[in-house]
């Protein structure tokens, strides 16, 4: 094996996904005088269409995705003996430049349990919120309180408000007086009300919205150095203190990661940011994690932290999936690449900035927080973890619920048409995983994975009443044409809740279908072989005390070693009732801010 120093810097940014992209950015513009260099395993993002144009993220996950990595689980009975696969973002941006642009912001509650229940004194959601205004010009309306207006980050409605979205819309109000309407479902007050989906997407200009574009693309950054294509293996400690990095290409391009270890010095700080699935693996060849995990596999430790790599957590979701008529406005033409409709929404998109291309498909949803007649609905199991973690926290949803213009899965046996998919996911699951290197020199061994997903049978519970509620708003779309039966469950035969693939809507007042408790174990079967991750992996380099499984402290230190820090979605100690994206850029924006206020603290000392 050889090695060799070819770069040194100030500052080492181990990953090049969203919250690195927002510390690049802040700390290069604000310290010019500076080197940071930053290294990502993934391809450089920079006016890709595939990035830009917001229509095309579905692109990302297919099966040759060169801008995602695949992490595959173990195999689980809870899961009807599937392999879970879990994607996560890995080219420059990460999940901000692959994901689905929904724009999302947590409970309160969220940022508070971060810290009045691990003790993390400035997390906050009176620490946080700041931030969040601070990342994004909110252009949907002016004056809104929680809201930002002048950061790098656009939010808007996109560039088209599709007939299926508002059909979504008017039907699930229709039948849901229960729950009242909001102009923001992101405003962090509200919750349990109908409304019309933001997105990362610019009003005017219809682009995509993310870290790289926005925070670093932009800017003239002379003392900035990204390297894209290389994995980082390890970090160097010596004496205690993170030294630098050693890094290897990535064989995806065509690297070879055995014989290539280079090698980067860093005169004064490291920050792995490599996300939770490439933050845990750097910490852990670097000896840093479980002594029983690490010693096997003959690497000395440097700091004994069994948390590294466990408090895994993600959402869980699934796409069902409708006929649509002729008529609804849907993006499986882009979706399936047809040239015209790709051509036609394209030159749109390039005229003014609107129209199919300049969308996320996903124009109305909820954060349902279920009334008590829906807590009997959902059943029993489900009774401790509300009464624990939902009851006392009013500002919780236990679901969100909403319709993507689009089928969403494998089309390669779909029949043409139009389709849409009511997707719901679980806020808060109650189950918890783990990830854990296999090899202390290959990057690219196989890690011991296994989210645990339905795990735990309230987390079954939940999405079965999630299946049957989005069922009811679906067929009383007018743009209803039936199920498409591949993707719902097989009930019994004679079952009054049998799917039909040829319909027409039901009348708004029409009776709920009535479920058996034979019809609810086809749903659950279903639910098992179905249920998916929602690409918001959290958690497994957890900000809580060293006693308690932490893995770094309040100002994102490693215990145990000084002069590196973590700084993504991993350092996470619990879950949050939305999408990640928001808060893995608000963990960069705060990260930005420890950083450079410990740099002027040790330049005056």
């Amino acid at each position: 094996m050889t090695s060799s120093i070819v770069f040194e810097a100030d500052i080492i940014l181990a990953g090049g996904g969203t919250a690195a992209c927002v510390i690049a950015g802040r700390v290069a513009a604000a310290e010019p005088s500076l080197k940071i260099l930053m290294i990502e395993a993934g391809p450089p993002t920079l006016e890709d269409d595939a990035h830009v144009q917001p229509a095309r993220y579905l692109s990302h996950l297919l099966p040759d995705s060169t801008t995602v990595k695949f992490n595959v689980g173990k195999e689980s009975a809870d899961l009807g003996g599937r392999a879970p696969i879990v994607p996560c973002g890995q080219c420059i941006g990460g999940g901000s430049s692959v994901n689905f642009t929904m724009y999302a912001r947590p409970s309160p509650s969220d940022y508070d349990d971060w810290e009045n229940v691990y003790g993390n004194k400035g997390w906050g959601s009176r620490d946080l919120i700041p931030f969040l205004q601070k990342m994004e010009t909110y252009q949907v309306t002016p004056g809104q309180p929680t809201h930002g207006y002048e950061g790098p980050i656009k939010v808007s409605r996109g560039g088209i408000y599709a007939n299926i979205g508002q059909d979504f819309f008017d039907a699930a109000t229709q039948y849901d007086k229960s729950r009242g309407v909001t102009e923001d479902p992101n405003d962090m007050i509200d919750i349990n009300v109908y409304g019309r989906w933001q997105k990362y997407i610019d009003q005017e200009k219809g682009r995509r919205s993310d870290t790289p574009h926005h925070y670093v693309y932009n800017q003239q950054l002379d003392n900035l150095e990204i390297l894209t294509g290389y994995q980082v293996k390890r970090v160097i400690v010596e004496d205690g203190r993170a030294a630098g990095v050693e890094f290897v290409p990535n064989v995806r391009f065509g690297g070879d990661n055995i014989h290539g270890v280079r090698i980067a010095k860093a005169r004064q700080l490291v920050v792995v940011s490599a996300g939770a699935f490439g933050s845990p693996p750097i910490l852990e060849r670097s000896g840093i994690g479980a002594r029983h995990i690490l010693e096997p596999l003959g690497i000395d430790v440097v700091s004994d932290l069994p948390g590294v790599g466990e408090n895994y957590q993600d959402h869980n979701i699934v796409f069902v999936p409708y006929k649509a008529d002729d008529e609804a406005e849907t993006l499986d033409g882009i979706v399936n690449n047809d040239k015209d409709e790709v051509e036609r929404w394209t030159a749109q998109w390039q005229m003014d900035g609107s129209g199919k291309m300049a969308s996320n498909g996903i124009d109305a949803g909820v954060k349902l927080r279920p009334s008590a007649e829906e807590l009997e609905l959902i059943g029993p199991s489900f009774t401790k973890r509300w009464q624990e973690v939902f009851a006392n926290a009013p500002d919780k949803p236990v679901l969100w619920l909403g319709l993507l213009s689009m089928f969403v899965g494998d089309r390669t046996a779909l029949p043409p048409g139009n389709y849409s998919s009511i997707a719901f996911f679980s806020e808060l699951p109650a189950s918890i995983g783990y990830l854990h290197i296999t090899s202390a020199d290959d990057v690219d061994a196989t890690p011991d994975f296994d989210p645990k997903f339905f795990s735990k049978p309230e987390d079954v519970a939940v999405l079965r009443w999630a299946y049957k509620y989005g069922r009811e708003i679906a067929r009383r779309m007018s743009h209803y044409r039936g199920e498409y039966l591949p993707g719902h469950p097989v009930f019994p035969e004679g079952s009054q809740a049998a799917c039909s693939g040829d319909a027409k809507p039901t009348a708004i007042s029409a009776s709920k279908i009535v479920y058996n408790q034979e019809d609810d174990k086809a749903i659950d079967d279903y639910l098992r072989k179905v249920v998916a991750t929602t690409w918001h992996s959290l958690g497994t380099c957890a900000m809580k005390p060293r006693e308690q499984d932490g893995v770094v402290d309040s100002n994102l230190n490693v215990y145990g070693v000084s002069g590196l820090k973590v700084a993504d979605m991993s350092i996470a100690p619990s879950n949050v009732c939305a999408n990640t994206c928001s808060t893995a850029i608000a963990i960069g924006e705060k990260a930005s801010t420890i950083i450079l206020k410990e740099l002027s603290s040790a330049a005056h000392a």
